[in-house]
């Protein structure tokens, strides 16, 4: 008995090579793009993010250090839930990083804001000073 295979994405009968899964390249495409979808939206919304928190931390940091309020950044939009890594000095002192700009949360809501100038996978001297 010959089973009738259909096309994965939109159930048209297949015709052609046995191992055939679908009739063209768009219900490939289309399949897999919905069979991944979930995936990929959960990492273009924490890149976004990301990218946005980086983007306020350059816009607030013109001069590469700079103490700002915790507020407002948070004005901006910046989410402190996400960093790409963080950094801890001699002194106990962790700063978390959206790429190269970083902060490190001070006393009284204000925040210091840095820009790393990592050479050879090292942090720059400025920020084991601090």
């Amino acid at each position: 008995m010959i089973v009738e295979r259909k096309c994965l994405d939109c159930g048209t009968p297949l015709h052609g090579r046995a191992d055939k899964k679908f009739c063209n390249d768009l219900c490939r495409n289309n399949f897999n793009n919905q069979l991944n979808s979930n995936s990929y939206n959960l990492v273009r919304n924490i890149n976004n993010i990301l990218r946005r928190n980086r983007r306020i931390i350059e816009e607030l940091n013109p001069t590469g250090k700079i103490k700002v309020s915790r507020e407002k950044m948070l004005q901006k939009g910046f989410d402190f839930d996400y960093f790409t890594s963080s950094y801890k000095t001699q002194a106990g002192a962790r700063y978390f990083f959206c790429y190269e700009y970083g902060y490190l949360p001070l006393d009284n809501d204000e925040v210091l804001l840095v820009k790393s100038k990592k050479e050879s996978g090292k942090i720059n001297d400025d920020l084991q000073r601090n």
